[in-house]
């Protein structure tokens, strides 16, 4: 099972003012501390952590087609858990991706939003198949 996932930033406190209330929406609670964020959900629960990076490393920047992490995918409660999600993203100025597409952007049955947070990290958010 997967423990956690850990995030280099270019600019923390940017990428908090997103990671922050994405991941309450989802049901993490944030934890500070000296070098960075954590989202927990549960005690036995995989968490995420955003650290801010080094200076001498955020020169080339993060792509998801470059060799790495493509996306995040998030587990949602329900379809309407994913649109409360969509309407987050958009009402606080995030990119939304595919959402022409929206809710069915990569395949039918399939009811996702995608979006990027302030480093152009690609998340997903899917609800269970109904």
């Amino acid at each position: 099972m997967l423990h956690h996932v850990e995030l280099y930033v270019r600019d923390l406190e940017r990428s908090i003012t997103f990671w922050t209330p994405f991941m309450r929406l989802l049901g993490y609670a944030e934890e500070r501390w000296s070098q960075g964020v954590t989202y927990v959900a549960g005690e036995q629960d995989p968490y995420v952590t955003l650290v801010q990076a080094p200076a001498e490393h955020v020169v080339a920047g993060y792509h998801r087609r470059r060799v790495g992490l493509n996306h995040l995918a998030f587990r949602a409660r329900s379809r309407a858990h994913v649109d409360e999600v969509r309407t987050w993203v958009a009402e606080a100025g995030f990119p939304l991706l595919y959402d022409d597409r929206y809710p069915f952007a990569t395949a039918p049955g399939y009811y996702a939003v995608f979006c990027e947070d302030p480093d152009r990290i690609k998340l997903e958010v899917v609800a269970p198949w109904t």
